[in-house]
């Protein structure tokens, strides 16, 4: 019997002390974010701001991770193809989604059938960084302010350019025509270096260009600046007031762009990006870089970032709707 007794327990012991052993490595290992590379999606082509801007992102990241953080660009429809790619990965925490303000705010109210929702598929983890379009008038538009501007734009129709319909020069455009009831001409052009052939010589007389496009012709005086579309001012041009500020309070336009997960991934990943990015974000090399690329960087917790993407979808969809604005 006690034979018995002792093979038994020696039995008991041989297939316990394997499970003791490898559980605490189980646990560690499922523990341990992250253990591979990272995917970071960036819904446009390489060269764009947003795949610039990701990259620089990247290179932080990889650094505080300990793991390469590997940008891939799938670019195609406006960016809903990378963006409906990313809302279908798996929810690790290994996919992140580079998303603009077109992706996540306005491409729903500009497209039908999206394949990816933005407020449901996604978790915001924190803004990455905010541009300004600055409006910008031909020297012979007699408006050298935003007041004098609407007053103008009140009597008659003036054109504006922008690089096609739906983009954020656009819907400045829109948005400044909405709020200011004036007699404004959508003209879009497929670049903004043809929205500029037109605009230098002024064949159309006005556009809310993007800064690194238009700083250099505003430096020259071949353009004049009367204001920048964001609700701060920006650091290029510290000496051009807010349109808000301008004689058009509640006008804020900036184009953003978001970094996210996929909606259901671990809250303690979510957080762990959120303070790398921030701390990132917070280098003066990273910043100096952004400056190049005229944004400037805006990190925020997830909570806020939530809270300001839900904000731009309702203010585009509105705009979006009342304008008629279509691109399908």
């Amino acid at each position: 019997m006690r034979t018995r007794r002792n093979s038994l327990i020696r039995l008991m012991g041989a297939l316990l002390v394997p499970g003791l052993l490898f559980a605490p490595i189980a646990a560690q290992s499922q523990g341990t974010y992250p253990s591979h590379p990272v995917t970071m999606i960036v819904p446009f082509g390489a060269g764009s701001t947003t795949d610039v801007l990701a990259r620089i992102v990247a290179n932080g990241l990889s650094a505080r991770l300990d793991v390469p953080v590997i940008v891939q660009n799938k670019p195609g429809a406006g960016g809903n193809i990378g963006a409906a790619i990313a809302a279908r990965a798996t929810l690790d925490g290994y996919t992140l989604l580079v998303g603009p303000t077109s992706t996540n705010a306005v491409n729903p109210s500009l497209f039908k059938n999206l394949r990816f929702d933005p407020l449901k598929d996604f978790r915001p983890i924190t803004n990455l960084a905010k541009s300004a379009n600055i409006l910008v008038v031909h020297p012979d538009v007699p408006a050298k302010n935003v007041s004098e501007l609407i007053a103008l734009i009140q009597e008659q129709e003036y054109a504006y350019a922008s690089t096609g319909n739906g983009g954020s020069m656009h819907l400045s455009g829109e948005l400044f025509r909405t709020m200011t009831k004036g007699k404004m001409l959508h003209v879009p052009y497929k670049g903004g270096g043809d929205a500029l052939a037109d605009l230098l010589p002024g064949r159309v007389p006005m556009m809310f260009c993007n800064v690194p496009l238009c700083l250099p012709h505003i430096t020259s005086g071949k353009l004049r600046a009367l204001a920048v579309t964001t609700e701060k001012r920006s650091a290029l041009l510290p000496e051009v007031p807010t349109v808000a500020e301008s004689g058009l309070p509640g006008y804020d336009v900036s184009g953003w762009f978001g970094l996210f997960v996929p909606t259901g991934t671990d809250e303690a990943i979510v957080q762990r990006l959120n303070r790398e990015v921030l701390a990132i974000l917070e280098t003066p090399d990273v910043q100096k870089q952004l400056l190049t690329l005229g944004a400037e960087p805006d990190g925020s917790s997830s909570q806020s970032f939530t809270a300001f993407v839900q904000s731009e979808f309702d203010k585009w969809a509105k705009v979006i709707k009342e304008a008629g604005i279509s691109v399908e």
